[in-house]
């Protein structure tokens, strides 16, 4: 770890949110926009560190990490203005003459924590929240990931502040430049040293145990906390659906990011000549996604590193399940999933798993796509984590609503006060 103070690199992120220069629709926007140019820019940039990482298709890239990310700060730039108005609300017989209403504010300086999975997605949509809420942030990238943390951290920091400079030139001649965005690489050590840090605002997007880790940290200085965690999302099949386009669907879904996907589809629930039926017809849309031969196909993602390629090495090795073609369910009864998906067009099937499971989301007769609606609010529940964001959500998660209520002086007031 470098010797990097920082409890030092916080204060001043906060000293610079003190200044009040976060807080105008018109710094956000211009933030706002300088994310976008980021992502554009250096797409190609983008392609190659997750190529390096993933071995993620350019394709698959430029849909999943940066248009995802593009269509968030488009949503954000349209919507702002709408989303920081004060909302004027119902008043009781004792504050009749009175105005009642609450409006958003920023927390401060928030911590962005992003996996390896989606190292840009993952990382981006939460600062564009942290963005249009007005906040500093601290963006801390997956060291699995360093191709695309590297770039992240070269880029992103720069350019913000560029456009930081241009809008003091034009608002604020005399003042001196104030940065309010930082991206910290590393690895557990440096982690470990933010969290000792006490921020305003926590947003980790990983799994349950390190997320348990955060929370307690969290808690020593009672910062509020998103977490966005993961669980064994399980899907249900039966015989109502086209069978053909459901499998398809299902094993796209699957095989997105090589099954490196926090919503990815785990186990699968459905009678057993059905069970039979999808095994044979897998094997043939799997050589129709990738050929008889992966390994030479670039849509094939591949797994991170060494030590998830091992760990998924041992469950081939020691699974009782039969292997029909390159790989294993490992299933985990988790309580709440972050995801589960139904396909049937039985409606009295589909009204069972909305009232009687408990999951972040509820998909019928897809998968993953929900996740691309910046109107769904996107989160988990219970084991699955906590919290939601996307759209106009990712703007509350890192606003606090202040409530506010204004009396007048005069002598009807205070005769029926």
């Amino acid at each position: 770890m470098d010797n990097v103070d920082y409890e030092a690199v916080v204060e001043e992120l906060r000293g610079n949110f003190r200044s009040g220069i976060t807080r105008s629709a018109a710094y956000r926007k211009l933030q706002l926009k300088a994310l976008g140019k980021c992502l554009e820019e250096n797409e190609e940039e983008f392609c190659e560190a997750l190529a390096a990482d993933l071995k993620k298709n350019p394709s698959e890239t430029r849909i999943t990490e940066v248009e995802f990310g593009k269509n968030a700060i488009r949503t954000a730039l349209f919507e702002l203005d709408s989303w920081m108005k004060p909302v004027y609300t119902k008043k009781n017989l004792l504050t009749l003459m009175d105005t009642v209403y609450h409006y958003p504010q920023p927390y401060g300086v928030a911590l962005i924590i992003a996996p390896w999975n989606f190292p840009l997605n993952l990382s981006v949509i939460p600062l564009v929240g942290a963005i249009a809420a007005g906040n500093c942030a601290v963006v801390k990238p997956s060291e699995i990931a360093s191709n695309t943390a590297a770039v992240l951290a070269k880029i992103l920091p720069n350019l913000l502040q560029l456009f930081d400079k241009l809008y003091f030139n034009l608002c604020f001649p005399f003042v001196v430049l104030q940065r309010c965005y930082k991206v910290i690489c590393g690895g557990v050590e440096e982690t470990s040293a933010l969290l000792k840090v006490k921020f305003d605002y926590i947003f980790f997007t990983g799994g349950a145990k390190i997320g348990q880790v955060v929370a307690t940290a969290a808690s020593h200085h009672l910062t509020p906390v998103t977490l966005e965690l993961g669980g064994k999302s399980p899907l249900y099949l039966d015989d109502t659906v086209d069978f053909d386009t459901a499998v398809k669907r299902i094993l796209w879904g699957k095989f997105q990011n090589a099954g490196q996907l926090c919503l990815s589809p785990d186990y699968l629930m459905c009678s057993e000549p059905l069970a039979k039926k999808f095994v044979e017809k897998a094997q043939t849309i799997i050589a129709d996604f990738f050929g008889e031969d992966p390994q030479k196909s670039d849509s094939f993602g591949r797994i991170i590193n060494a030590s998830h390629f091992k760990r998924l090495e041992r469950l081939l090795e020691t699974g009782h399940g039969k292997v029909v073609v390159g790989g294993i369910t490992d299933e985990a009864d988790l309580e709440h999933p972050l995801s589960v998906y139904v396909f049937s067009k039985d409606k009295n099937v589909i009204k069972m798993f909305a009232e009687e499971t408990s999951s972040g989301s509820l998909s019928v007769n897809e998968v993953l796509f929900h996740f691309s609606v910046e109107e769904l609010p996107f989160g988990g529940v219970g084991s699955s984590g906590f919290g939601t964001y996307h759209g106009k959500f990712s703007f509350d998660a890192f606003s606090h609503r202040r409530a506010v209520l204004k009396k007048d002086f005069n002598k009807l007031v205070e005769y029926v006060g």
